[in-house]
């Protein structure tokens, strides 16, 4: 199975249970070039909208960033995976993801904390890497960045995440808080899908303490 689709397979019965019934109306921020969870929430009775600058060229997506989307009306469920942390203004995108919200509408954000990627957790990833990819996906890459710099883990990193303007996610947390009404903030694995061990494993890890949970599932409402 595809990383992607391992990723997708695993989060799907978390966002499918926070979500109202179908036929509502659903934007999910951040689709990407495969369409995200949106033919999921088609085929379980969703009017599923996606909205990402590589998203597909089909019907129901918009190949646009969120900032120059236009919605025609609001939603009863925005879903933003993987997304915020990479915005260039976090305030007017959040205003944003307010407004096409309709009230009491369900929020369903999936964050990864990087800035909790510390050198055991990132150890321990690459000892667990499938290595059934002829081209390293992420996990991959960031091994083979860091053993080329030569630098410690703790001068590597947070060196790469602010060339990438990438945000701290536990500040994004806090401003989703200022502008929703959380029923839902909580931490767990996140980088199962590229590595040779499941869901569970990580998790097993991070309960014994060997792996630092930077995963974040978030579920608000609109007030």
């Amino acid at each position: 199975m595809a990383v992607g689709e391992r990723w997708m397979s695993s989060l799907w019965p978390f966002v499918h249970e926070h979500l109202p019934g179908a036929p509502a109306r659903v934007l999910e921020i951040g689709c990407g070039q495969y369409g995200g969870f949106v033919p999921r929430l088609r085929a379980a009775g969703y009017e599923a909208t996606g909205v990402d600058p590589n998203a597909p060229a089909a019907a129901g997506y918009h190949p646009i960033g969120f900032e120059e989307f236009e919605p025609d009306g609001r939603y009863d469920a925005i879903v933003a995976s993987r997304a915020l942390h990479h915005v260039s203004d976090l305030g007017a995108v959040l205003d944003r993801m307010e407004a096409a919200l309709r009230p009491g509408g369900a929020l369903i954000v999936i964050e990864w904390e990087w800035e909790r990627f510390d050198e055991p957790s990132a150890r321990w990833c690459f000892e667990r890497m499938d290595g059934a990819d002829d081209e390293p996906y992420w996990l991959g890459r960031r091994r083979d960045g860091w053993a080329a710099s030569g630098e410690p883990w703790d001068a590597y990193f947070p060196a790469w995440a602010a060339g990438h303007g990438l945000l701290p996610v536990g500040g994004i947390l806090d401003e989703l808080d200022a502008r929703f009404d959380r029923r839902l903030r909580a931490r767990g694995p996140y980088f199962f899908a590229e590595l040779g061990v499941g869901e569970e494993a990580e998790q097993a890890a991070i309960d014994a303490g060997e792996v630092t949970a930077t995963g974040v599932r978030y579920v608000a409402s609109r007030r």
